[in-house]
């Protein structure tokens, strides 16, 4: 659900503030409050294209933040998330921001990330559904249609099915396209393949080896000023004749002298001393060892050269590393595996997909057929709901055709259809001209398929456009019963419509400072009465009374 809508310079709007309630939110206010603007916002934050015109006069730039409850959303949030590299959601919080300047900057984040405006348009679709004259619907689209048609008919598991195997058959036909090509393609890769192959596995390569020649051909290159480095440590410890270990000795015969006329307190000197000169004897025996093990080889060194360099050629045309070129090598055996017996394996392909053409077949047939038998059920349904909202002779319908070609989502195409009028044919629903009719076809949709749908919030707007009297009742009783499901937001100038919300808002234009600006305030019972009174038509005793029975 929605939790706050902050909106800072939109057109009256200077900085608002909005806790949201669950449940059926309503909206009132004067014609002019700015009960638009809230619509407004709410479409910038969740993607639509933002118009500079809007930015409050004196101000550079506006913004819209939204904060909702995730805590039962029902779709894959925190893969969409991770997917487009965005925060995840802290205590279940998503939060989403929109800003754009007069100069023509629009910036937009998801839970403080920067993202791109198709992004949080995409993610939107999740959030709201918006239904109104300027505002995108998503149950106009066939693609929904046909989900919301499987929801309700309890077809998701079949229609998975179906599109299972479509799916499994894109993968055999991927595999067959590879292998169907002209003869001279044919003996081009063949020839190719084999040339990568001969090449890698005449290598004889091993994991990580392009390291460990690399380290031993810079010993060899280097190896006469090894030699020569080593014999000089060897020179300074041992091998002059004043090096380190014959001084050394030097300072052991001057300690021992100095031991016999003070023993106690020069013996840990003599102690110390020992152990130097036993250190500079490990010292001067393991740099003579480093030198007897230093090869100075020019045929070694020109093996060595010749493989680094071969090396390097292999991972410049095949990988960034020795594993990725012995994987790169595994796979162009595969597929010169294939290619050699190529006719067996389009034989096999060929009696795979026709097997698998039958199952799509019997399984699009299934799902059709499954389909028809719940067109009249949903048709029905969504009729009574419109007879209750004032269409007494309408007529809903859904009509079914074959698809021009299978698809995941099966063999079918639907189109939602709408007469409002008897002796009228029925047509799309997108067809519909009149943003009142529909707003109401939307409502009794919404509140047939309450359960089914996964977008937590809904907003309305103009639902009450040519209605009246009893009709106005039973809109207020569809927002509940929907609300009982859904997060509901209603604009409206019916009071019988705001009557029935669980929180009651109205918009106000105030003057303040010399500037007009517009304020949205949470109402409690007592103003509430006052709100619907006015809407009734007055302040008057009879008004009021009126109103508080709605409320009743």
């Amino acid at each position: 659900m929605l939790t706050t809508l902050r909106i800072k310079n939109l057109a009256l709007v200077s900085d608002l503030t909005l806790e949201l309630q669950p449940g059926y939110n309503v909206i009132t206010g004067e014609t002019g409050a700015g009960k638009s603007i809230i619509l407004g916002a709410l479409n910038l934050v969740l993607g639509e294209r933002a118009d500079r015109t809007l930015i409050r006069s004196g101000e550079e730039s506006c913004s819209v933040e939204a904060v909702f409850d995730t805590k039962k959303l029902r779709v894959p949030l925190k893969i969409f998330l991770e997917e487009n590299g965005l925060e995840l959601c802290e205590d279940h919080q998503l939060v989403l921001k929109r800003t754009f300047t007069a100069a023509g900057t629009n910036r937009q984040f998801i839970n403080g990330s920067p993202t791109a405006l198709a992004t949080l348009a995409a993610l939107g679709e999740w959030l709201v559904d918006m239904h109104g004259p300027h505002d995108h619907q998503s149950l106009l689209h066939a693609g929904k249609q046909l989900l919301i048609l499987d929801a309700f008919g309890d077809l998701e598991k079949t229609r998975e099915e179906f599109g299972e195997l479509v799916r499994r058959r894109t993968v055999l036909e991927a595999e067959k396209s590879g292998l169907v090509v002209d003869e001279k393609t044919y003996a081009q890769q063949l020839d190719l393949l084999r040339f990568q192959v001969q090449e890698i596995s005449t290598a004889r390569l091993q994991a990580g080896e392009d390291e460990a020649v690399e380290a031993e051909f810079n010993r060899a290159s280097n190896a006469a000023k090894l030699l020569q480095l080593s014999q000089a440590a060897l020179d300074v410890l041992s091998e002059s004749d004043s090096s380190l270990l014959t001084q050394s000795g030097a300072v052991g015969r001057v300690l021992a002298e100095l031991q016999r006329v003070d023993d106690a307190g020069a013996k840990n000197l003599v102690e110390l001393h020992a152990q130097a000169a036993e250190t500079l004897r490990e010292l001067q025996s393991a740099v003579s060892h480093y030198a007897d093990k230093v090869d100075v080889d020019p045929a070694r060194l020109a093996e060595l050269e010749e493989r680094l360099n071969l090396l390097h050629t292999l991972k410049r045309k095949y990988g960034a590393d020795i594993a990725e070129v012995i994987a790169f090598g595994d796979d162009a055996k595969q597929k010169l595996s294939s290619l050699e017996s190529r006719d067996a394996e389009l034989s096999r392909l060929n009696a795979a997909l026709e097997k698998l053409d039958g199952e799509i077949l019997a399984a699009g047939k299934k799902l059709s057929a499954a389909r028809k038998k719940v067109i009249p059920q949903l048709a029905k349904a969504v009729s009574k709901q419109l007879e209750d909202l004032g269409f007494k002779q309408s007529k809903f319908d859904v009509a079914i055709s074959p698809a021009a070609q299978p698809s995941a989502s099966g063999l079918d195409e639907i189109e939602f259809q709408f007469a409002p009028n008897p002796g009228e044919p029925a047509k799309p629903l997108r067809a519909i001209a009149s943003s009142g009719e529909m707003a109401r076809v939307m409502l009794a949709l919404k509140t047939v398929l309450a359960a089914e749908d996964e977008i937590p919030v809904l907003v309305f707007d103009e639902v009450d456009a040519n209605v009246g009297g009893e009709t106005a009742n039973v809109v207020g009783e569809k927002m509940q019963q929907i609300a009982a499901k859904r997060q509901v937001f209603c604009i409206t100038h019916l009071p019988q419509v705001a009557a029935a919300a669980d929180a009651h808002y109205v918009v106000s234009k105030q003057v303040k400072g010399g500037r007009t600006i517009s304020e949205i305030t949470l109402l409690d019972k007592k103003s509430r009465v006052t709100e619907l009174a006015r809407m009734l038509g007055g302040q008057t005793d009879a008004a009021r009374k009126h109103a508080e029975a709605l409320l009743k």
